[in-house]
């Protein structure tokens, strides 16, 4: 980035210093997993979403800095947020390895078997698998499925007809014909597949708390809006 850019326009400028390290630290997870995947599976366009992450991580250190820089006015300051730009540089490392990771896509699968090899030595995989009509998984978002919490695997990616979602959000719903990317054990991961392939009920977290309420909210709506159209019917019936 140049001097000469506006620092006003800056994606992250808005950001706590708090934020952008969180920011960072989840993109650097999520980029190392894709790195992985795209290696396993010969996906061009995980890579370029690799590289698309890596930019980003460029622009989340260049804000950390600034903040940085604007927050610094003493030497126990200097001192402390010296802490801060280590870690941000160690995030952006990290970022830049799995960019280099994706170039190994350039030479043929045969040429480079190690990555298997060492991906399964790992004590979590990356694991992908299709969701079938008869899964419980089907209709559902991934915060109502609880996935990481059930079988404590993590979504990494989503591919339906749109095309591939990576990192997706909570409230993403699961399709029939998915194919999902996940991280985890064995075990984790054999027991989200039963799942998906509709080979096992879905144990369902408990709801409680605020979504309950919402969800009762929302079923209390439906059931209005039903008795309203009946209502309505009744009326047109009499008349």
């Amino acid at each position: 980035m140049s001097d000469s850019d506006d620092i006003s326009k800056l994606d992250h400028v808005d950001m706590t210093v708090r934020e952008l390290m969180t920011e960072m630290k989840d993109t650097s997870e999520v980029i190392v997993d894709l790195a992985y995947a795209c290696l396993m599976y010969n996906s061009q366009s995980m890579a370029e979403k690799v590289r698309e992450l890596e930019k980003e991580m460029d622009d989340l250190k260049f804000a950390v800095r600034y903040k940085v820089l604007l927050a610094t006015r003493t030497r126990d300051d200097a001192k402390q947020m010296a802490g801060l730009l280590e870690v941000a540089s160690a995030a952006d490392k990290i970022s830049d390895a799995a960019s280099d990771m994706v170039d190994l896509l350039r030479f043929p699968v045969e040429k480079r078997p190690f990555i298997s090899k060492i991906l399964q030595e790992a004590d979590e995989k990356i694991r992908m698998m299709r969701v079938r009509p008869e899964s419980d998984m089907v209709g559902n978002t991934i915060e109502k499925l609880g996935i990481e919490a059930q079988t404590g695997c993590k979504v990494i990616a989503i591919k339906n007809r749109h095309g591939w979602t990576y990192d997706p959000d909570d409230n993403m719903k699961i399709r029939s014909g998915d194919d999902i990317i996940v991280r985890g054990t064995d075990e984790g991961a054999d027991l989200l597949q039963e799942y998906a392939r509709g080979q096992k009920p879905y144990e369902f977290p408990e709801v409680t708390g605020e979504y309950e309420a919402e969800q009762e909210a929302e079923e209390d709506s439906i059931e209005e809006e039903q008795l309203t159209e009946e209502l309505r019917g009744e009326e047109g019936d009499d008349q």
